[in-house]
């Protein structure tokens, strides 16, 4: 391994778990599909990633989680159950892509990075959710739902093709997140004079 890819295994990692904060399969499938044609090498322990049955389990998934959040309610449950599963997926993913890392670093960065990103990623979005509910009666929740798919999705693929890209585009979603939130705070918390 050169000195290059094990900071770099460790970003593809991170990207991934980020995305899992989005939406806990589809970076998974992603993954997989990758894996499966060859495009990305897995940690050994991780091979079932690349598998047809594991392909098939995450393409149904997907599709049941992405078809869930659009159905208002569902998609606040669904956050509920989404905190400790994407923090699970993150760690994951991440350790499923960092090949050739000494197991130390790996479950480390896996457990701590992967994780975490995931964890702070999914808390947000169910942060932006919540506040979109009580503001819009749940009808604003598709908006969410939409941009949380397509994060998702962007991520998990810049996280492919271009790591520090994905990393980037995610330190600049959680910065704008959070603005917005505290916005949402404050002008929500003040009381009416």
């Amino acid at each position: 391994m050169s000195n290059l890819d094990l900071p770099l295994s460790i970003v593809l990692g991170v990207g991934l778990a980020a995305a899992t904060g989005f939406r806990i399969f589809l970076p998974m499938l992603v993954v997989s599909i990758a894996s499966y044609t060859g495009h990305l090498p897995l940690d050994d322990k991780f091979a079932w990633l690349a598998t047809a049955p594991a392909l098939i389990t995450l393409t149904a998934a997907t599709a049941a989680e992405i078809l869930a959040y659009y159905v208002p309610a569902i998609d606040n449950l669904l956050d509920t159950l989404a905190g400790p599963a994407a923090l699970v997926a993150g760690v994951v993913v991440s350790a499923a892509v960092m090949t050739d890392v000494p197991p130390l670093v790996k479950w480390t960065a896996a457990v701590i990075a992967g994780g975490g990103v995931a964890g702070l990623t999914q808390g947000v979005t169910t942060i932006l959710r919540a506040k979109s509910t009580m503001l819009t009666g749940g009808f604003g929740n598709v908006f969410i739902s939409t941009a949380e798919l397509g994060g998702a999705l962007l991520v998990s693929l810049l996280a492919l093709a271009a790591p520090l890209v994905a990393l980037l585009v995610v330190i600049f979603f959680l910065w704008s997140a959070m603005r917005l939130i505290r916005q949402l705070f404050r002008r929500h918390g003040r009381p009416n004079t």
